[in-house]
This record gives C-alpha cells, structure tokens and sequence, in this order.
C-alpha cells in the first residue's frame, strides 16, 4: 500500500519502552539507542546460517530426529526444523558469529511462515513452534555476549523469507493473469510469522532476500496490522535481492524502484543481499545508498558460485571489497550472505571497525512514483503525460476490449501508450456490467508481465474503495489512487 502509516503508528523505527516480548535480559536503553548505534559506527551482522548448517554434515535421519522421523517429505533443505530437532546446534551457530565480531545474528526462520512451509507438507500450525524455538536460540546467545559486554549490546533479528510463492508473476504460461497466492493470503502468513517472532522477543524483524516487491509489501503490510492491533513494534530493516543488471529477481525492479517502492514504512534500514558477490553487487550499492535517505545494509554472497555450487571468496579478499562500500560511505550494516561463515565476518569486522557509517542523505522532497522504474516529477519536466485510454468510462474500444473479455488485446491499447509516450497508466473499470474487483485484479496482473508496461506507474481510478484496494494489493510499485471520496463521511475517508 502507498499511505503512510506513520499517522497512526508513530515512529515504528525506535522501539517503545515496555514493548511486550522484549526479553527481559535486553535492556530497555540498548533497544533504545539501537537508532544511535547505527549513527556512530558500522553495525556487523552475520554471515550465512544455511553455509554453517551444510558444515555440520547431517542426513536426512539427522535432520528428521525422531519426532520426524515417519514424516513424507524430504526435509533436508527444510534447515528452520533444526531449531526443534537440533536447538542447541542452532544456538552454536550464533554464538560463533558473536565471537567473530557480530552485533547482530538472525533467527533461523527464513522459510518458516505458513506459505513458506506449504512444499514440505508440515503442518502450518509448526511455523508458530519453529518461530518461538529458533528465537530461543538467538536470544539465548545473544543474551549471553551482552552480559559479558553490556557497553556492546547484542540483537536478535527475526528472518522472514520471500517463500516459494510469489504475488507479482504467474507460474502458468498459459494464463498470465494466474497467481499462485493473493496478497492477502501472504498478509495473513506473513503476519502470523511476525506476531510469534516479537512476542518470543526480537530486536528487530528483517525480511530479507525480497525477489518479489509486491510481496515484501504484503510482508510491510502485515507488520503494520501487527503493531497497530498489538501496540507492540520492533525496528524493521528490509533487504532485496538483484540480478547483475540491478533488477529484483522475479518482478524486474530496478533498484531506486525498489526503494520508491517500500520507502513509505518507516524503516532501520533498506539494503540488499545475496545473489551476488561484493564485486558485482558494488554498483548496486552505491545507488541504493544514493536513493535512500535511511541507513543502508548489505550482505553479499562470498563472490559467486563454482561449478560445484562451492563459494570461492575467502574472508580477507570478501573484507576488503566490503571495505571499499565503507570507505565510500555507502554502508550502515554489513553482514554475508550464501558462502560466509565466522571467518568471513571476523575479517571484515576488523577491516570496517575505524570507518564511519554512512550519513543517510537528505529524504527527498519531489513526488517519486515507480512501476519497474521510478518516475520522479522534476521541477523541469513542465507536464506529465497520462494515459486514459486504459479506462472504460473515457473509451469506447476498452470498454468493449474488457466487456468481451479480449484482454490481450486490451493490454496492447496500455502499451501503445506507453509507447506513445505517456508516464501514467490510469486504469479505470467503473461500468455496470463489469465486476470491477475482477476486472481490475486481472489487467493489472497482465500489465505486470508486459516489460513495456509495467515500466511506468499505475494509477489506480475508481470511485469504489474495494476496486482501489484491489488495485493495490496487485501493484508492486508506488501508485496514485484517483481518488478517495469524502461521500462515505470524514471518518471513513481518514480511515481509508
């Protein structure tokens, strides 16, 4: 969703003293200051949890233990079960990262949301179980190497995966407009992760390796629910994953799209992990550091992976790549990815520990939309260009193109206008003998796949709430609502 929700929430990004699910053993004034730390020097997170899992060496019977042992899926890449059948193996691994230097650890939750774990066929009510007992295991260490440092304090951050199942694509070549899951299908997923990681006592929640906008917003969406319903909050940091060419994974964004995209939720930190080493990744870092105005994090993958799916990069030569994004200026928190252990960290705390994190530049004034690209509107630009042909009250051939269900045809119109020159797409379906919910899910779900399209932004146009909230929850990118109307009172109005 595009509306700020600072209005109704404050200021999610510093914790409230007394948050419920703070552990006990976590001072209240190291949460407090976790804002201030990241100002005076550069945090370190850790390295690779799924790198140390493969270094144990269990089978599959190991990786079962007893409880499931009679289970029928496979369970080896399923490594989050380990906190129930091998908690204390778990606990080791984030202790050996706070010895190498680390600040902060993540919990081993990665795919455990309810959507997360639908491949393995367990059980989703196990994702509450696997959540508490992966949070024990951080805290437990972490709380540990605050004790004996409390001028250092430790944190705990709560990994949340993008899961298998994405919002922005179809997985059926046949039927583009096809998604395997809603929007609102991963708020409730996502969300039920979120309740149990800051109830069992997080620092911080991260839900990192986004391949997929559309469902990171989901993911922002469902922490917001959590925090307003429970007047609990923790920071929240969030970090993308892109190709060489800096675009996310599945929905193609570019980088500054990303952060148009996300920026809105009042974040710890925006940044971007795995998928690439630090060399590739070092042009992606800069201009993520230039388009956001909040602290910056970064955990590449130690370089990338030969042809025996080994990573090659050892820990001096990863440290003084990473060391040159903290030299440059670009970085608040740094931390590894796929390929990293301890050793990796150790080097590269040692390499940044007398830099200066960056200073966030100023947050920017202009309006700044985005599709796949942002669109930012410049004092210079005297005019914007909408496209209204992709609205059923303003054209006859659309109207009839959706009426007769032509949709291929119907996306064509929005790509000759893009085409043609227009920066806006204004999509409108408000016609009686259209359901305008429906209608407005499967265009804009087209248009997603069209390269040209899905380019510029969105404005969504109706004068039906659920239409607009439609329309939201299947855009990636920051839109425009045209518009919200006062005829259902001012109450209703602010609300929405």
């Amino acid at each position: 969703m595009t509306s700020d929700p600072r209005g109704r929430l404050g200021d999610l990004s510093r914790p409230r003293i007394g948050v419920k699910g703070v552990n006990d053993s976590m001072t209240v004034d190291a949460l407090d200051s976790l804002r201030d730390i990241i100002s005076e020097r550069i945090l370190l997170l850790d390295g690779a949890m799924g790198t140390m899992i493969q270094r144990l060496d269990l089978d599959e019977k190991a990786v079962r233990g007893e409880r499931f042992a009679e289970h029928h899926k496979d369970l080896s890449r399923f490594s989050d079960i380990l906190c129930l059948t091998h908690p204390e193996k778990i606990t080791d691994i984030h202790r050996a990262y706070f010895e190498a230097g680390c600040d902060i650890v993540e919990t081993n939750t990665f795919n455990a949301s309810p959507v997360g774990m639908i491949e393995f066929e367990l059980p989703d009510t196990l994702a509450d179980e696997i959540n508490r007992a992966a949070v024990a295991c951080a805290r437990e260490a972490a709380d540990r190497f605050t004790e004996k440092t409390p001028h250092k304090p430790r944190f705990v951050a709560g990994s949340i995966g993008p899961t298998g199942r994405q919002t922005a694509i179809s997985t059926r070549v046949e039927d583009p407009a096809h998604r395997d899951v809603t929007f609102m299908e991963m708020v409730e997923s996502y969300r039920r992760q979120v309740a149990v990681l800051v109830e069992s006592g997080v620092d911080i929640l991260l839900p990192e390796t986004a391949i997929d906008t559309l469902n990171l917003k989901a993911c922002l969406y469902a922490i917001k629910d959590y925090f307003t319903a429970s007047g609990s909050s923790v920071p929240v940091m969030v970090s993308g994953t892109f190709d060489r060419g800096g675009r996310t994974f599945v929905s193609g964004q570019s980088v500054e799209a990303f952060v148009t995209s996300v920026e809105h939720f009042p974040l710890l930190s925006v940044g971007m992990n795995c998928a690439l080493g630090p060399d590739v990744m070092r042009p992606h870092v800069e201009t993520i550091s230039k388009a956001s105005s909040v602290p910056i994090s970064c955990h590449p993958n130690a370089g990338l992976p030969n042809e025996m799916g080994q990573y090659d990069l050892g820990p001096h030569a990863m440290a003084e790549m990473v060391g040159e994004f903290a030299d440059a200026g670009w970085i608040n928190i740094i931390g590894g990815c796929c390929g990293t252990g301890p050793d990796h960290i150790a080097a590269i705390a040692e390499r940044v520990k007398s830099v200066r994190p960056r200073v966030p530049v100023e947050q920017r004034t202009t309006t700044t939309l985005a599709g796949q690209l942002p669109m930012v509107f410049r004092e210079e630009i005297p005019f914007t260009m909408i496209g209204e042909r992709t609205n059923v009250t303003g054209s006859r051939k659309f109207a009839r193109l959706i009426r007769e269900e032509q949709y291929e045809e119907a996306v064509e119109v929005a790509r000759n206008q893009v085409e043609a020159g227009a920066m806006l797409i204004d999509v409108n379906f408000d016609d009686a003998l259209l359901d305008g919910i429906e209608a407005m899910t499967r265009f804009l779900r087209l248009i997603s796949g069209d390269d040209v399209v899905a380019a510029v932004p969105v404005m969504i146009d109706s004068s039906k709430w659920e239409v607009i909230e439609a329309g939201l929850r299947n855009t990636q990118g920051k839109a425009v609502v045209n518009s919200i109307s006062l005829k259902d009172g001012e109450e209703t109005f602010l609300e929405r």
